[in-house]
């Protein structure tokens, strides 16, 4: 686990292909990342793509899991320079762009990361990620500690996977099992060799580039497989569905013994 290594730190780990896990935060609530924060992770991810609450429940989350010392990022919900700056002022140590099928896509969207000339990220130091005007001086070395996630979800992202990779300052490619299995006519078929070979040529251009490649698995049994097939940057479900999974697993085991009012 990174734990309360700078983050600075935490990228050079992601970089240097370290296996690292972690969960999507989906639920939008502060005590729920701090769960997940104690429960070991090395980092945490809140998805405002996909997530049941909005870029206002962001600073709560990361409040929760700052204070166990847990890097967290943050998928945000287009590729807007607005989207990710915001983010970026609340101090996260890194950003996951979903939807780039191009080069060129993924090449803007990096910029906005970056402070001019390197890109387009507006300057403020006013904000959480600069100790509110207290260390001005972390703009000389802002870039180096962001981690860029960019989804690999379409066929036209994995047609230009190669390039993608080695576009400069991309640190993972991460794969969306749903979004790019049904992209492939085969939705949820994760063992037909379709998806196999895209799994394959994904960490290929990964491995090829020097940078990570990343993946959603549904258990800890699947991230192992991945990451025995060459992933290193493996998120594994979400806050919402362990505690769903849980709650099955627990009412389940309940009912085998003790039969449900009614049942037959």
């Amino acid at each position: 686990m990174i734990g309360s290594q700078a983050p600075a730190l935490f990228r050079a780990a992601v970089r240097a292909r370290s296996p690292l896990i972690g969960t999507f935060l989906n639920l939008g609530s502060p005590l729920a990342a701090e769960a997940c924060a104690v429960a070991g992770f090395d980092w945490l991810l809140v998805d405002l793509e996909h997530g049941g609450r909005a870029e206002d429940a962001t600073l709560g989350q990361l409040l929760a899991a700052s204070a166990h010392g847990i890097p967290t990022l943050v998928r945000v919900e287009t590729a807007e320079r607005i989207r990710a700056g915001r983010v970026l002022d609340l101090g996260v140590c890194g950003v996951m762009f979903p939807r780039l099928d191009t080069v060129e896509e993924v090449r803007t969207a990096i910029g906005h990361l970056r402070y001019p000339p390197a890109g387009d990220r507006g300057v403020a130091t006013y904000n959480r990620a600069y100790a509110f005007g207290l260390a001005p001086e972390r703009l000389e070395t802002a870039g180096d500690s962001i981690v860029a996630i960019v989804q690999i979800e379409s066929v036209a992202a994995l047609d230009a996977v190669e390039a993608i990779a080695a576009t400069p300052d991309v640190d993972v490619l991460f794969v969306g099992p749903r979004d790019l299995s049904q992209a492939l006519g085969i939705p949820g078929q994760f063992d037909d060799s379709r998806f196999q070979g895209a799994l394959e040529r994904v960490a290929r251009a990964a491995a090829t580039t020097g940078i990570a490649a990343g993946i959603l698995a549904s258990s800890a049994e699947a991230a192992i497989r991945h990451a025995q097939s060459g992933f290193t940057f493996i998120g594994i479900g979400s806050d919402s569905t362990a505690l769903a999974l849980a709650g099955r697993t627990t009412v389940g085991r309940f009912r085998a013994v003790i039969p449900a009012p009614g049942a037959g």
